[in-house]
């Protein structure tokens, strides 16, 4: 809700606070929410190396956003050392699952 403001005030922080929460629980979607955060500094200063962290959290649990974001994050080198092989392996997992863009 205040990631996008519905019902109460936006706030970017309030927002991660309450994503790192759920992450730290094991929640895939909030794992994935929290590493786009911080992949792009949004309510939180900008760390890949975190970003990559959770998005392999997620990633491992099998949820198709993760494992492309973190394939992303193999092929780019961000937050990790820039592999292409490991890239498309994850690609293909999500594309299994039914993730559109890989």
């Amino acid at each position: 809700l205040h990631a996008h403001g519905r019902g109460v005030p936006q706030d970017d922080r309030e927002a991660a606070r309450l994503f790192r929460r759920a992450a730290n629980k094991g929640n895939a979607e909030a794992q994935c929410e929290l590493g786009h955060r911080y992949a792009s500094g949004r309510g939180m200063p900008q760390d890949d190396d975190e970003a990559a962290r959770l998005y392999r959290r997620a990633a491992e649990q099998g949820h198709a956003l993760g494992q492309y974001n973190y394939g992303q994050f193999h092929e780019q080198g961000r937050g990790v050392r820039q592999d292409d092989r490991e890239a498309a392996r994850l690609f293909r997992r999500a594309a299994n699952k039914g993730h559109a863009d890989a």
